[in-house]
């Protein structure tokens, strides 16, 4: 399949992927899903000409970097691809970017959050989880830190999180930390999200300069 143009979307893709149903079931408006389509076409043939989004291609739109091993980069993309079939399609990446919005509930961004540090899927976040999370975002920020502060880092905020001093910190446990602590979701809004269809043409412009 190559890359699909605006005119191909609007004529051929399932009514499921149509703007108009996306809109009113995410967070974007209509023209903002329209505008998030351009930046798809872009992103899904940067480097595989399928009109899908591969792992190398998010990640290059995350780093600039397509072989950049990331642990963040890679659970992200493992949450934003909902059929687990090892690529991203429109629909998903309208319906997983959502989470993000500006307007999008504070309830589906901490869940969004959870299942991003529950790295084995239990359904719990494991401390060792949280140590791999937090190195892997520090990576990704290019932070570097002695151990002993990651170590710190863990530690407090696993204290805090595991109320009930189980080992492990559950949803409910979640949810009430991160009222306590609003910052942990501050990566959960991306604000061009709310107006993309005015940001959209400078982010392409500062993509393109990259490549």
């Amino acid at each position: 399949m190559g890359c699909a143009t605006s005119k191909q979307f609007s004529r051929s893709a399932p009514a499921h992927a149509d703007p108009a149903v996306l809109a009113t079931q995410t967070s974007f408006t209509v023209n903002e899903v329209e505008a998030l389509y351009e930046l798809y076409k872009k992103l899904s043939c940067s480097i595989v000409k399928d009109g899908l989004i591969h792992k190398e291609e998010f990640q290059l739109a995350l780093f600039r970097n397509s072989r950049r091993a990331n642990l963040f980069a890679d659970r992200v993309f493992d949450l934003f691809d909902l059929k687990r079939n090892g690529v991203i399609d429109f629909e998903e990446f309208v319906r997983s970017l959502s989470v993000f919005h500006p307007k999008a509930d504070t309830s589906e961004k901490t869940a969004f959050a959870f299942k991003l540090y529950d790295l084995r899927g239990t359904g719990y976040i494991e401390k060792e989880e949280l140590r791999e999370m937090v190195l892997a975002l520090l990576d990704e920020s290019d932070l570097c830190l002695s151990d002993s502060t990651v170590e710190t880092i863990v530690d407090n905020t696993f204290s805090q999180a595991d109320s009930n001093g189980d080992g492990r910190i559950d949803p409910e446990e979640w949810e009430e930390f991160v009222k306590k602590n609003p910052a942990t979701l501050r990566n959960m809004t991306l604000p061009y999200l709310q107006d993309i269809t005015m940001s959209f043409p400078s982010f392409i412009m500062r993509s393109e300069a990259s490549d």
